[in-house]
């Protein structure tokens, strides 16, 4: 029987084309998928060799799917601290934090990363979920909060990899070189109006910049592209393969509402706020005091080199019995060897501890490692 053709799923306006999408069909993107209602590239040559362009050149990353939330209003701060359990009080205007959007019940809603645009406005950038929808239905057990809550009209794109510090110097002269990690900066670049951050979803060295004009997609790339020329830059989807040696995780596939930060090793983002601060800081206490039961882990799988990205999560068994889930794998070249991510019960979590995994390429054997699988100290991107 013949596979479905792709090609026949039904297209329209309600799927959005990033400013970035007229400039990047010069470069023959291979595929794309839809996430936070707009078409995402998803590759332009094999996974592997964007992988060896990423660690050795730079890479140009249309990212404009990370939709921004914004908070901003009288009362933004005391909005957007509802939404985390990070202490907003500790991010400086001009800084960036990594954060999580979590429910009353402790469930994560999103890891956005946050940057402070000034003392009451806040933007989220946004893995694929519905946190805008999320954020006005908690508006409307607070009415009292002059607070306003949408989507802001920017457009990121990541520039990543060890040449990207010469790519944005060339494009915008020596003052990008001072932004600090996890910090931000305005530029003007020839009536481009744009916000660059120091952060980015590799951990590579890396910068994101937030187009603020959409209008002037096409130009940005552009100029970008000139800029990077002599540094062999070149476009590409996300990198799969360093982001789960990175140990970073994808929100939907790795975790969703159902997780907390302690099952996902990220209680070191769950702060000591007041029980008012933030609608998740009660039931988060209760899970830190309890204790979880099942956590996700980095895991070894044997056997020949993965073709690809799992399309399904795969069941892990102990015996005959299934108990747990990866949801991340895929085979590392630099490693050489296939690397993810699995979810376990904690009697099961320890390292060295071995399952069952039934792969879309039959069984292999997988083994709890420590993770991040490269560079456990983060050294490398904040470098």
């Amino acid at each position: 029987m013949a596979e479905f053709d792709m090609g026949l799923v039904q297209r329209g306006a309600r799927n959005r084309r990033t400013p970035y999408f007229e400039a990047e069909q010069r470069h023959s993107p291979l595929g794309y998928t839809v996430y936070n209602h707009m078409y995402f590239p998803i590759r332009f040559d094999t996974f592997e060799a964007e992988f060896d362009a990423l660690l050795n050149d730079v890479t140009v990353w249309d990212v404009s799917v990370e939709r921004c939330l914004e908070i901003s209003g009288p009362d933004g701060f005391r909005f957007a601290q509802l939404l985390t359990c990070r202490d907003l009080g500790k991010c400086a205007v001009g800084q960036a934090k990594y954060v999580l959007i979590c429910d009353s019940d402790g469930g994560i809603i999103n890891d956005p990363v946050l940057t402070r645009m000034d003392e009451n406005t806040f933007w989220f950038a946004l893995a694929s979920s519905d946190a805008l929808l999320f954020a006005r239905g908690v508006k409307n057990a607070y009415p009292d909060l002059n607070v306003t809550i949408r989507e802001a009209e920017v457009a990121p794109m990541q520039i990543q990899g060890p040449k990207s510090k010469d790519l944005m110097q060339a494009l915008l002269g020596d003052d990008v070189l001072d932004i600090k990690y996890y910090f931000w900066k305005r530029f003007d670049l020839g009536g481009i109006p744009v916000v660059v951050t120091r952060t980015g979803w590799t951990s590579e060295v890396g910068y994101e910049i937030y187009l603020e004009d959409t209008s002037k997609g096409t130009e940005l790339w552009d100029k970008v592209m000139a800029a990077g020329a002599p540094f062999n830059v070149r476009p590409t989807g996300p990198s799969d393969i360093r982001r789960i040696e990175g140990g970073i995780f994808n929100w939907g596939a790795d975790m969703t509402y159902e997780n907390n930060p302690y099952e996902m090793g990220l209680g070191r983002l769950v702060d000591d706020l007041s029980e008012d601060a933030s609608i998740s800081v009660s039931a988060l206490r209760r899970i830190s005091s309890a204790g979880v039961e099942r956590q996700i882990n980095g895991v070894e799988i044997d056997g020949d080199p993965f073709p690809a990205l799992n399309n399904v999560k795969w069941p892990a068994l102990d015996g005959d019995t299934v108990v747990g889930k990866v949801t991340s794998a895929i085979y590392s070249p630099r490693l050489d060897r296939n690397i993810g991510y699995c979810w376990l019960p904690r009697g099961k979590s320890s390292m060295g501890s071995t399952v069952a995994i039934d792969t879309e390429w039959g069984r292999r054997m997988g083994t709890v490692v420590e993770m991040p699988f490269v560079d456990p100290d983060k050294r490398i991107p904040v470098s």
